[in-house]
């Protein structure tokens, strides 16, 4: 049976008729068909995923006008139709922008900057537009006001999917309570079924926004989010492309519309890290792969039959027997004062001592005459090159290769070079031919020369051989001729250069990460770690890490992870993210948390949190739900959390230590009386006082208060095996008399008196002041745990 694409051609037509069929297809209408790409692929995860594109806009706006982030959501319940409105204090949108940032996919102010945002693309909150319409069939409603505007500016509008352009119902002027800000209100089939999912979007965003006061309010409940500080994120700057980040295509791009006219320039105004030296640096590694370097050959020693002068002699022996031996002769001192020369290096020898000759006797030595000597001179040297090469292989090469092995491989290798030749080769050239003469002598010499011997030799000869003085092409030239381009990026990514600038970058920083977590989780330790920047793919990123322990958070399942991306939480696909693959491979038994089978997240009741901020966050798909397993960023990942869980580790030991201690201390406390008691009634003597014998047996720190007449005497014996650093103070009803370096201060008819007293292992000291008989005080002793603290007052 014929198909239907064997006859295409045979009838005239069908193939104008199939291109009749084609046409462009705009990105709002691949959308439309493919929404699930974008995180509204149902209800419940299309009202989160519109919550979160209007919140991210909304901080973002804010951020960049240094404004400290007011932001509102509220969500309204309508049958099957859910409401959606946000609301912030931003720098509002001007009235000629607001159609094309809701209602054009693609349109935005970041994609092409190198610098950290939470959206780039410009599809997020125009996505959340056309999800809308296309589940509601209403426009977005759209209220903005710019700072110092009489009024605020009113839109209703759609995303016309054929075109990728707004589609404008309603515009007027209209009145707000806000001085500035932008308002959106979206109407969108959708349900609640992901509430949890919402609250852990508004919370965990309030954890790494501590800068951010959020609100949210939905049909059942509502939530306040304070911020925790007024200092906004550092001010980022936009960075040009590195060097190690750029792939081919970008490079001829680059080329293309660059205004240098030399590769040095264009290296040090296209790219960042790139100075004169490093530029340098590039430019040699590129002439390396565009032109090869020239192999270098040692001179002919004395001993050896070869002669230099008299092969130059014979190639000039024109023009008149004394100037042709001085020019023979100055020559051959040059060459003999070299170790290794290549035939470049020969070229400039002839060319200066011809041009001195010339001065000095006013002979001519035109450009044939030189070359002849040249040409000469070059056939000498390079006419026997077994012995050095035979020098070459046994340096690169293992003692355990016997001499008649290291003379055939020499022997064979020096055949490839045939004699005369200038010897210009690439490194894959030298390898290649390495590699045949190596061949060669283990199919006839039953020898083994294996790939570390062969690499060695290759290294060998290419350290030696010497870089040409060619001129490197100009950029112009390169960016027409694909290889050339292929061999600068191949330059750039082997040259060393430093990694990207970070002011591109605003971390969180660790600080603020703990008090992102204080704010939002009554727990009884805290810890964050911020690494240092490093590179993937030329972007740079930082990775910072918190952990929050004990409490209130729940116990008995599996911690909390909460993953972020440029200040941005990631809610769903958490098993498809790197952040969540690497805190599985941590041993966290070593941490002191519960993990069953030794590995997957640990149990107890702790929070393990991961922020990554980059140029660049590689995600595993367009909604950007999940981080990519990139091994640079998984490194630094385990990294950061590993510092903050060696924090926790010396937590939770200092605290079994102390439950051990206070356990040790009731037994104690339970015994002493009853033998105390005992003795004093076989003794009849006084009964003891245990306190202080309790003290000394846990080794702890005791505070003894005593009165007499007036007369108050603290003292502080540490029977500690370290110093005692303590802030011990007295709240008294009567205003007292201190003695010595007492600190007193009145407040509400109480004096507090304090003292900052540093007591020495097995020390002891003694604190005084006055008070009248009929005050009563108070004590309390900072500085030191409870555990390791006996009062007797």
């Amino acid at each position: 049976m014929t198909s239907y694409q064997s006859q295409l051609g045979e009838d005239e037509g069908i193939a104008e008729e199939l291109a009749e069929s084609q046409r462009s297809i705009s990105i709002a209408e691949f959308f439309e068909k493919n929404k699930h790409m974008l995180g509204f692929d149902s209800g419940a995860r299309g009202l989160v995923t519109a919550v979160k594109e209007g919140v991210d806009n909304s901080l973002d706006a804010c951020e960049e006008a240094g404004i400290l982030p007011d932001i509102y959501v509220e969500i309204q319940e309508n049958r099957d139709y859910y409401t959606l409105v946000i609301e912030d204090n931003g720098p509002g949108i001007t009235k000629e922008q607001v159609p094309k940032v809701f209602g054009k996919l693609l349109y935005g102010s970041r994609f092409h900057k190198r610098e950290q945002n939470r959206g780039q693309q410009g599809i997020g909150i125009s996505a959340a537009v056309l999800y809308s319409q296309l589940t509601s069939g209403k426009p977005a409603k759209i209220t903005s006001r710019t700072e110092g505007g009489d009024q605020a500016q009113y839109f209703e509008l759609i995303v016309d999917t054929e075109t990728n352009e707004p589609e404008i119902s309603k515009e007027e002027p209209t009145s707000w309570d806000r001085p500035h800000g932008t308002r959106i209100e979206l109407e969108m089939e959708a349900n609640m079924r992901a509430r949890q999912q919402l609250h852990d979007y508004i919370k965990h965003t309030a954890v790494v926004n501590p800068h951010a006061r959020l609100e949210l309010r939905e049909p059942q409940e509502e939530f306040k989010f304070e911020r925790a500080t007024d200092q906004l994120p550092a001010e980022t700057e936009e960075i040009r492309p590195h060097p190690h980040g750029v792939e081919l295509g970008t490079v001829i791009k680059m080329a293309e519309a660059t205004d240098s006219y030399s590769l040095s320039g264009f290296m040090q105004e296209e790219f960042t890290r790139v100075g004169q030296k490093t530029a340098d640096s590039v430019i040699d590694a590129f002439k390396d792969r565009h032109y090869g370097r020239e192999l270098t050959w040692r001179p002919p020693q004395a001993h050896e039959e070869v002669d230099i002068e008299a092969a130059i002699t014979d190639a000039v022996a024109n023009k008149g027997s004394e100037v042709t031996a001085e020019f023979a002769s100055r020559v051959l001192d040059v060459i003999e004062d070299q170790d290794r020369i290549a035939h470049h290096e020969l070229t400039a020898i002839v060319e200066e001592t011809a041009d001195a000759i010339q001065t000095e006797h006013g002979t001519t030595f035109g450009a044939t005459v030189r070359e002849k000597a040249r040409d000469a001179a070059w056939d000498a040297i390079t006419n026997e090159r077994e012995s050095d090469l035979y020098t070459l292989v046994d340096d690169a090469t293992t003692t355990r290769k016997d001499d008649a092995v290291v003379q055939a491989m020499a022997e064979r290798l020096a055949a490839k070079f045939e004699p005369g030749d200038r010897h210009r080769l690439i490194e894959d050239e030298v390898r290649r031919l390495v590699d045949r003469a190596a061949d060669m002598t283990e199919d006839r010499d039953d020898a083994t020369f294996g790939d570390t011997a062969r690499e060695n030799i290759t290294d060998q000869l290419w350290e030696t051989a010497s870089r040409v003085p060619d001129d490197p092409p100009q950029i112009s030239d390169v960016a027409t001729d694909r290889d050339a381009a292929s061999e600068l990026l191949e330059a750039m990514r082997e040259t060393d250069i430093i990694s990207p600038p970070t002011d591109c970058l605003a971390p969180i920083t660790d600080e603020l990460v703990e008090a992102g977590l204080r704010k939002e989780y009554n727990a009884d330790f805290y810890a964050a770690s911020t690494r240092d920047a490093s590179v993937h793919g030329g972007d740079p990123f930082i990775v910072e890490a918190g952990i929050a322990y004990g409490g209130d958070l729940e116990d008995g399942g599996k911690a909390d992870v909460m993953r972020f991306a440029n200040r941005v939480p990631l809610v769903y696909q958490r098993g498809a993210c790197a952040t969540t693959d690497v805190l599985k491979d941590i041993g966290w038994r070593n941490y002191g948390l519960d993990q069953p089978g030794g590995s997957g997240l640990p149990n107890g009741p702790a929070v393990i949190m991961v922020h990554i901020a980059s140029t660049n966050v590689p995600f595993t798909s367009e909604s950007k739900d999940a981080v990519a397993n990139v091994p640079e960023i998984e490194h630094e990942i385990e990294l950061a959390v590993r510092e903050a869980a060696r924090e926790l580790k010396s937590f939770l030991k200092k605290r079994r230590s102390m439950q051990q201690r206070r356990q040790k201390q009731d037994k104690l406390a339970t015994i002493l009386p009853e033998m105390a008691e005992k003795l004093t009634s076989v003794t009849g003597n006084q009964e003891l006082e245990i306190d202080g014998t309790l003290a000394r047996i846990m080794n702890d720190v005791l505070v003894e208060r005593t009165q007499n007449d007036g007369a108050v005497e603290l003292t502080v014996e540490n029977n500690a095996d370290t110093n005692a650093d303590l802030e011990i103070t007295e709240i008294v009803t009567a205003e007292p008399n201190p003695n010595g370096d007492a600190q007193v201060i009145e407040m509400d008819g109480e004096w507090f008196i304090k003292w900052n007293p540093t007591v020495d292992s097995g020390d002891e000291q003694t604190l005084t002041y006055e008070l009248a008989e009929s005050a009563d005080p108070e004590i309390s002793i900072d500085g030191i745990e409870d555990e390791k603290l006996t009062i007797d007052a």
